[in-house]
């Protein structure tokens, strides 16, 4: 049980963290920076392109 929520607590802590700043590029950043550390390059794009969804989303 714990080996399925700890991928779900990961992406849920890393989609928190994508909508961190005050504008679109600190935003895509904290995201991009949060993805890197959990998913390499890969992670990277997906967390900034999760940031830059957050920052459409809360306007």
């Amino acid at each position: 049980m714990t080996a399925r929520l700890a991928p779900i607590a990961i992406v849920l802590a890393a989609l928190s963290l994508a909508a961190c700043g005050h504008n679109t590029e600190q935003r895509a950043a904290t995201g991009a920076v949060t993805g890197a550390v959990i998913a390499g390059p890969v992670g990277a794009v997906v967390g900034g392109a999760a940031g830059v969804v957050a920052d459409r989303a809360s306007r």
